[in-house]
């Protein structure tokens, strides 16, 4: 676990290519409410919008999750802790007025980019 990296995976470094491309800045690694230890892979302040990009392992993606055979009972309570605390970190956002946008690491990042540019271009316009 150790050798995972926490940020500048290969799906967010695509993905904040993509968006620097057409012109949107953003905050990298950053918690969007500062009382909270939780941190957004992509934070738009001004928009209020928090992106996830969620590895499929870790975050249990319905489409390509994978239980491991070997400890499975501690692999499936971490993985449902990290699905809780998602859920959990979604609701407190939404509470607080930010709109959060969930991506998995297989999407293509193209579709990705478009979802975002849409989302800021809408809570941004006056």
């Amino acid at each position: 676990m150790q050798a995972t990296r926490r940020r500048d995976t290969a799906s967010e470094i695509a993905l904040r290519s993509l968006l620097h491309s057409r012109g949107l800045r953003y905050r990298v690694d950053f918690p969007p409410l500062q009382e909270s230890r939780r941190r957004a892979d992509l934070v738009f302040p001004r928009a209020r919008i928090a992106v996830f990009v969620d590895g499929c392992f870790w975050h249990g993606c319905p489409e390509h999750a994978t239980w491991p055979k070997a400890n499975a009972a501690w692999w499936r309570a971490k993985i449902e802790t990290n699905q809780r605390r998602d859920e959990d970190t979604d609701r407190r956002l939404a509470e607080a007025g930010w709109h959060v946008i969930r991506i998995w690491e297989h999407e293509s990042p193209m579709e990705a980019a478009d979802r975002i540019v849409e989302a800021v271009a809408h809570r941004t316009t006056p």
